[in-house]
């Protein structure tokens, strides 16, 4: 009797090829979040799928002066991003208010593809050639990681940092879920919290992430705008024009008048996002179900879970690694 080989979906899917496993054995390893291991690559923690698409579109993507990339650590409102930068930069060709709105029918992670989990994943070689410009791309690559040609060209870097205690909690539940539905078991928060400080969170350490790119947008502010998830969801009407400004496309007068601006706002809102039919329904092609990038979406989610200690432990950390850096995260 032959037993058949459980199926996993891509994103769990590993290259198993001599050479690779060779070259994962050189790198430090640890427990992972979702996968069963995860690898520190030039300094930070992701699973072999995603180090080999890092390490592909390092060598290959040819970043162009008018590309517009979105940087994020998993969890920090990466779908809610993507969805106002296409809506954003694509308003022109794509109106806003058009029923048949490509943010109705696709999940925004199909309209913004990450470098190193979509377009270089599994040895794909993407083919730009029919690419309108600006292009709009993103990563959870730290920036020190990031093809030098994104850093060395004109390419406009969109960073969105999320409070830690948050961005834990969300990708704790979120790796959770995918763990249910392929091993039928959970890690705890004790656990995966102890990781997280340790800095061996995805794409982590989160503090080191977060610092490059937040030093990078006081040094270069043409280049790197750093947004704050809780100031979008305090001010989002100022934050999404203070963005527009940024990548050189501001509102008319006429758009917002015309309520082009709210409705962006309205079209991108969680509330709507969750509940079209794709997102209830749909699934990524890496197999991820769309409803999975839906939880709550709301500021201090972590009180229901963070003990006293847990919550005092964190705040140490934080305190040592952002001081004199001038950033502050915000809870409320």
């Amino acid at each position: 009797m032959t037993t058949s080989k459980i199926s996993r979906p891509k994103y769990l899917q590993e290259d198993s090829s001599e050479e690779w496993k060779k070259f994962l054995s050189t790198l430090p390893k640890e427990k992972g979040w979702m996968e069963s291991t995860i690898y520190n690559y030039q300094g930070f923690w992701s699973s072999s799928r995603a180090t080999q698409g890092v390490m592909a579109c390092q060598k290959q993507f040819q970043a162009q002066d008018g590309d517009i990339i979105l940087v994020t650590t998993p969890k920090s409102g990466t779908v809610w991003l993507k969805s106002l930068l296409f809506a954003l930069v694509n308003r022109k060709s794509n109106p806003i208010f058009e029923q048949d709105h490509p943010l109705l029918v696709k999940n925004p992670h199909d309209l913004v593809l990450f470098l190193e989990l979509d377009l270089y994943v599994d040895g794909q070689v993407p083919d730009f050639s029919l690419s309108t410009s600006p292009r709009l791309m993103a990563t959870h690559v730290p920036f020190d990681s990031l093809p030098k040609s994104v850093r060395n060209s004109r390419t406009k870097i969109v960073y969105l940092c999320r409070n830690p205690r948050d961005t834990f909690i969300s990708m704790w539940q979120f790796a959770n879920n995918l763990r249910l539905d392929n091993y039928k078991d959970t890690n705890s928060i004790e656990e995966m919290f102890d990781h997280f400080c340790k800095g061996m969170s995805l794409y982590g350490p989160f503090w080191n992430h977060v610092l490059d790119y937040w030093k990078e947008s006081l040094e270069n502010p043409d280049k790197v705008i750093f947004l704050m998830y809780e100031e979008i969801k305090k001010q989002p009407k100022i934050q999404l024009k203070r963005l527009a400004e940024f990548l050189e496309c501001p509102f008319s007068k006429e758009e917002e008048n015309c309520g082009v601006v709210d409705e962006i706002l309205r079209m991108c809102s969680f509330e709507n996002l969750r509940n079209l039919e794709v997102n209830t329904n749909g699934k990524l092609s890496a197999g991820v179900a769309n409803k999975n990038f839906f939880r709550r979406g709301e500021i201090g989610d972590w009180k229901n879970y963070f003990t006293v200690e847990m919550n005092d432990k964190l705040n140490q950390i934080i305190e040592q690694k952002l001081q004199g850096s001038g950033l502050k995260f915000s809870y409320i």
